[in-house]
């Protein structure tokens, strides 16, 4: 009986030796396959940053390659005579004594005075062109402020460019500009106002502040809200006559 049960004992103890040594195989299994995981990633990057690497490297000697042959185009544009330069200052000169609007660069070459259709009324008027003032501006006498089915609008006169008569206009009261004049330290509350304006080319729409100004030469004055990305200013140009289709317009002239 005791054979048998040191028997059992032994075979017991083996039992567990061999199921202990099961588990913990078992266990460091898991912690195995991760550290062959990560080096495999690890393999991969390594592969993937010699390949960039080396696309580095041949894109550099790319660059050195084409950097001489850059400058060597650059030195011949250098050497080139200023053929279009010349021509553009040679159009201009014809446009000038022709007195009539010339291009550059698809804008519209404009002098210091010019003529100017206005609609309404649909005369045509000697204007100012100032790139200096933002807003383009109109003489007019006798401003009433008034309202028409609830809605704003302001009457006053022009002057007529050739008979000095005054002329009437109604037109939608479009808001307020503040404007500071020289001297004044407050700013003047203008109305503005929208008209049509041909000029040489150009045919807009834009926005006129109303005031007097009968103590300056000319009733109209056209600033950067028509001449912005549409004309530029060559002050030795003569004016040209207003391009419209207004049978109006011929008959002051």
């Amino acid at each position: 009986m005791k054979t048998i049960a040191l028997f059992f004992t032994e075979t017991t103890g083996k039992c567990a030796i061999l199921t202990l040594t099961c588990l913990m195989l078992s266990a460091c299994s898991p912690q195995a396959d991760t550290l062959s995981e990560r080096e495999a990633r690890i393999s991969a990057r390594e592969s993937e940053l010699v390949t960039l690497f080396a696309e580095l490297v041949e894109l550099k000697k790319s660059l050195e390659k084409d950097q001489p042959e850059q400058r060597s185009t650059r030195a011949k544009d250098a050497n080139a005579p200023a053929a279009d330069i010349c021509a553009c200052e040679n159009t201009g000169a014809e446009g000038s004594s022709k007195g009539s609007a010339t291009k550059l660069d698809s804008k519209t070459i404009l002098g210091a005075i010019e003529n100017v259709h206005l609609d309404p009324p649909g005369l045509e008027f000697s204007a100012r062109i100032d790139t200096g003032a933002q807003t383009s501006s109109l003489n007019a006498l006798n401003i009433v402020e008034f309202e028409r089915d609830g809605k704003p609008f302001v009457k006053f006169n022009l002057t007529h460019p050739q008979s000095g008569e005054k002329i009437e206009l109604t037109r939608r009261l479009r808001g307020y500009v503040r404007v500071k004049e020289f001297g004044d330290r407050e700013a003047l509350r203008r109305p503005v106002v929208r008209m049509r304006v041909v000029l040489a080319d150009i045919d807009e729409q834009i926005n006129f502040t109303l005031e007097n100004r009968s103590r300056f030469k000319y009733q109209i004055l056209i600033g950067r809200n028509l001449l912005q990305d549409l004309a530029v200013v060559d002050v030795s140009k003569k004016p040209a006559p207003a391009k419209s289709d207004n049978p109006a317009t011929a008959a002051v002239k």
